[in-house]
């Protein structure tokens, strides 16, 4: 696999792997009681960055370490 071809695609996981990782660390205004008056319950409260891009990327990582060792074995 080329450097730019594998440099892309552990982009576009790490970008796939946010939207999966995302909901997991963010929590709702319904659930701390406290809903800012013209939201939704389900609008996040709090949401802790740096712990959601160090996760995200880790599992982007493995992922990526995946289907690289798949390639290469093509």
């Amino acid at each position: 696999m080329r450097t730019s071809v594998a440099i892309a695609t552990y982009f576009c996981l790490w970008f796939i792997t946010l939207f999966a990782v995302l909901p997991f660390f963010a929590k709702p205004q319904g659930e701390a009681g406290e809903v800012v008056p013209g939201t939704p319950e389900s609008a996040p409260q709090s949401v802790n960055l740096p712990k959601i891009v160090l996760v995200n990327t880790v599992v982007a990582t493995v992922t990526f370490a995946l289907v690289y060792f798949v390639i290469s074995r093509l």
